[in-house]
């Protein structure tokens, strides 16, 4: 996977979006997430079992928590609920994009360079508009596919004519989801354990000011010596 991440990822351009009625909610969702540090993925609107709204976000660099998730609830229930962009009572949802997650910004199919996909395009090109491939690259904002065992033709995908576009769940990707997951995990205990001898450091030059101060208190003065050795005399 390349690990090259885009600076500007919080405010990078969805290529592949909603229609619709997502389309409304994801328009008032994206800046409220965008304020709270998250980056929308995708919107979606299901009439099955009552109506659900499903909100699919992440932070820049791709976790997202259940705290996240939490956080972002709350801010869009308020928004959801004055905006009102569905006309009937429904259900939110908040999730993270999951191992086998949609691509919808150019960053994502950089990201992902190497992995499975499966695209279906809003027409034909060759033919066809199911593909499933090795997800090879990005020139511009065109995806290059390639066979999954190697072999066989590339195909260039512009990422703006697809309407899906996701990675397919292979040993290659859970391998390197739990790779990823392990670093981070490494990485936030790392950070626990500096914060943790940083405060005991502080302890330690707090504690040991007022210790300081009185030993320097009753050192005797080198005017006070003479008087004492008078006195003694």
């Amino acid at each position: 996977m390349n690990e090259t991440s885009n600076a500007h990822a919080g405010t990078e351009r969805r290529l592949i979006a909603e229609t619709g009625t997502a389309a409304r909610v994801a328009a008032i969702a994206a800046p409220v997430l965008e304020q709270l540090g998250y980056q929308l993925v995708r919107v979606r609107v299901s009439g099955a079992d009552g109506c659900t709204v499903q909100v699919m976000a992440e932070r820049p660099d791709g976790t997202m928590q259940i705290e996240d998730c939490e956080a972002a609830s709350r801010a869009l229930s308020l928004v959801l609920d004055t905006a009102d962009p569905i006309d009937r009572a429904y259900r939110l949802e908040i999730s993270s994009p999951g191992i086998d997650r949609p691509l919808v910004r150019r960053s994502d199919f950089e990201r992902y360079a190497g992995h499975v996909v499966k695209i279906e395009m809003t027409a034909p090109v060759d033919g066809r508009k199911r593909f499933r491939g090795t997800l090879l690259g990005v020139t511009g904002e065109t995806a290059r596919i390639g066979g999954e065992d190697g072999e066989g033709a590339e195909v260039m995908l512009p990422i703006d004519d697809m309407v899906e576009a996701k990675l397919v769940l292979t040993d290659a990707l859970v391998t390197e989801a739990l790779r990823r997951a392990k670093a981070e995990e490494r990485d936030t205990r790392e950070g626990e354990r500096a914060t943790r001898s940083e405060r005991r450091e502080a302890r330690r030059h707090r504690d040991a000011g007022p210790v300081n101060e009185m030993n320097e208190s009753r050192r005797p003065s080198g005017h006070d010596r003479p008087t004492a050795q008078n006195e003694g005399e």
